[in-house]
């Protein structure tokens, strides 16, 4: 079963909130509601979904600001990573499967930005929170970033299929979505040939 994807701007930090949710079941999926939680409840209304799940893509106070609204007026369950959220409801992991009506959405952990950093895999799309921007990538020089950990994660995003949609956290790019494709062409960060050039251009540039 297709899954539809909704972009929701949300708030003062060009931060991105995702609705994803099942056409034939009315159930979905909510994504970091960040500092402007009633944008993402107004599309719930509007298309007329229940929110079972919501998750949050790591721990940054950016991303989960909107966390306490969403929950209260939803009664849906907060899902994340352990290493950033250990009090979520549901504990995410690598190979986490989240049932989302009809279809699923599988859990990919990609840490480096943060710890406990993850990206969401609906089917033929990549929600990747801070982790990949439309040319950019997360920043890896706060007090629980890992350069190597964010390259690594960063060569695994950009070995998918070069159709896959990726929808980042923030809205830093020349546009607001694009595909891996995309991504190897125009992402300098994605086309780091070792390490060692890419801790150079992320942490000196």
């Amino acid at each position: 079963m297709s899954l539809e994807i909704v972009q929701i701007a949300a708030g003062h930090m060009d931060n991105f909130s995702y609705l994803v949710y099942c056409p034939a079941s009315g159930k979905g999926l909510g994504v970091d509601p960040s500092f402007a939680p009633e944008t993402l409840l107004e599309e719930l209304g509007q298309r007329q979904v229940t929110l079972e799940v919501l998750v949050n893509t790591h721990g940054h106070g950016d991303h989960i600001a909107g966390n306490e609204r969403v929950l209260a007026e939803t009664g849906a369950r907060l899902a994340a990573h352990p290493l950033d959220m250990p009090e979520a409801d549901i504990q995410l992991r690598e190979g986490s499967v989240l049932q989302v009506g009809e279809g699923q959405v599988a859990v990919l952990h990609t840490p480096g930005h943060t710890p406990g950093s993850i990206a969401l895999n609906p089917p033929g799309a990549l929600i990747t929170g801070d982790t990949l921007f439309v040319t950019r990538c997360g920043r890896a020089d706060m007090p629980s970033s890992d350069p190597e950990a964010l390259y690594l994660s960063l060569m695994r995003l950009a070995a998918f299929p070069p159709e896959t949609r990726v929808y980042p956290g923030h809205d830093y790019g020349p546009q607001p979505s694009s595909t891996i494709a995309f991504e190897r062409a125009n992402n300098p960060y994605l086309q780091c040939p070792d390490l060692q050039s890419f801790i150079k251009l992320r942490m000196e540039g």
